[in-house]
């Protein structure tokens, strides 16, 4: 989390954008927050769960929210569970930022939405987007009947307009402006949680059981969640983000630009996570797609622990736990010790274990082990099996040293580096998760020599 972020999440101004759908609100929260969060494409309906980021607008800071395009009427349950995710935003925004499409002016669903509005108490800013060319000037004159103030003609992919949103803001935000020179940092940053697996194992509803609320939607068909969704919360005084990922399928199956994105979302959410939560269903457990998934999460560095989802419905429990356990040893040898946690999404049962576990193996990954004691230990591991012979002549391993955390990275100088097999350097990486205790974490070992001062 950056500074700006730190400073918005205390103060910043709590602004949800809502219109109907396909108008540019996700154009706008993007642009809003300075990168790309939200998923944007020009079929209707793409985002559904409510997203909600830390932006700026000049020296304005914002909390923003960004919300589904709802019709007039619910007729599925995902659509109720839309318009439910809406009402929520307006209840805890300060201003509604009311978008419309200037290219189509306004629209009888546009209407119902203003008297939406209208029923509650916040104050309305109407933007009419989509103002770039001359196709926008309809909009922005029909937008007068609306009943707000004077409509903001505005280009949420161009950038343009923004300023007369300011102007528009300033007034309703009573807190300090954003000054970089005095910008405090966090004492406490927030552990990045990613919650990842293959499409309907229950990630959705596994972060609704730990927040104890329905903050993201949730269904019985796959691929409800699309964007992924990141959530403030805490557990034992530690402060968290969770982030809901939409579902990886194997990529020979994942088809359209829309589930493309939706799964590099997923992808950007664990190169970024600290931790990761891979959810698997304990019915048809460790299936390839879930060891793609592992296998991408090790290779990032990042902690995983497994939650072992619908535990409930398992009869053989202990024989097919044990049958994980086992298999994990063979396929993810790189890993040893990963947490493996059965639980319920549904009930709830175990989620206090989980999240001890995501607890533990955090403060493993961030562990820092002192030189001497890592030479005081090379000693006895090198005299207890040596480095092998390389040409008539012993290898050497001369010092150790862990350079940085997260994941525990350390660099082995010895003599002839370039000889020294990848089995020792396995040997030498097992020594230190056995007698470090850094079970469960990614362990990366850089082996160098020394300069030879006659070449």
């Amino acid at each position: 989390m950056t500074l700006t972020d730190a400073f918005c999440r205390k103060y910043g101004l709590k602004v949800a954008i809502v219109g109907r759908p396909n108008v540019g609100k996700s154009t706008l929260f993007n642009r809003l927050c300075g990168k790309r969060l939200a998923i944007v494409h020009d079929m209707p309906g793409v985002t559904r769960d409510r997203k909600e980021a830390f932006g700026q607008l000049g020296d304005i800071p914002l909390k923003l929210i960004d919300t589904a395009g709802v019709e007039d009427k619910a007729h599925t349950p995902l659509e109720e569970g839309m318009k439910a995710q809406v009402v929520e935003a307006l209840c805890q925004a300060d201003v509604a930022v009311f978008m419309i499409d200037g290219r189509e002016g306004v629209t009888p669903l546009d209407q119902s939405f203003v008297a939406f509005l209208r029923k509650t108490s916040l104050p309305v800013v109407l933007v009419v987007n989509k103002c770039e060319g001359k196709e926008g000037s309809l909009g922005l004159a029909e937008a007068w009947k609306l009943g707000f103030e004077e409509p903001l003609s505005l280009s949420a992919a161009h950038g343009l307009g923004l300023n007369d949103l300011y102007e528009r803001l300033l007034p309703l935000y009573k807190g300090p402006l954003i000054n970089p020179e005095e910008l405090v940092e966090e004492e406490t940053p927030p552990l990045q949680l990613a919650i990842v697996g293959r499409p309907n194992v229950g990630k959705s509803t596994l972060l609704n059981q730990l927040v104890e609320y329905e903050r993201v939607l949730t269904g019985p068909e796959a691929g409800v969640t699309r964007d992924a969704i990141a959530v403030e919360w805490s557990y034992k005084d530690q402060p968290l983000r969770l982030i809901d990922t939409a579902g990886m399928r194997k990529r020979a199956r994942v088809t359209g630009p829309l589930e493309k994105m939706s799964v590099s979302e997923s992808l950007l959410a664990t190169q970024y996570a600290h931790v990761v939560v891979l959810v698997v269903d304990a019915d048809q457990p460790l299936e390839k797609q879930d060891l793609l998934i592992a296998a991408r999460v090790i290779e990032e560095g990042r902690c995983l622990v497994l939650a072992l989802n619908k535990w409930d419905l398992v009869k053989n429990k202990d024989e097919l736990l044990k049958h994980i356990k086992a298999r994990l040893t063979t396929v993810l040898p790189q890993v040893r010790g990963i947490p493996l946690v059965p639980l319920s999404a549904l009930t709830g049962k175990n989620k206090e274990t989980l999240m001890d576990e995501v607890l533990e193996i955090y403060d493993i990954w961030n562990k820092r082990i002192s030189t001497a004691k890592l030479n005081n230990w090379l000693e006895g591991l090198v005299a207890h099996h040596p480095p092998p012979l390389v040409k008539g002549r012993r290898i050497k391993a001369k010092y150790l040293t862990q350079i940085k955390t997260r994941p525990p990275t350390f660099v082995l100088f010895t003599s002839q580096a370039e000889e020294l097999p990848d089995s020792y350097s396995k040997y030498v990486i097992n020594g230190l998760r056995e007698a470090f205790g850094l079970k469960g974490v990614p362990i990366r070992l850089f082996v160098r020599g020394g300069k030879n001062p006659y070449v």
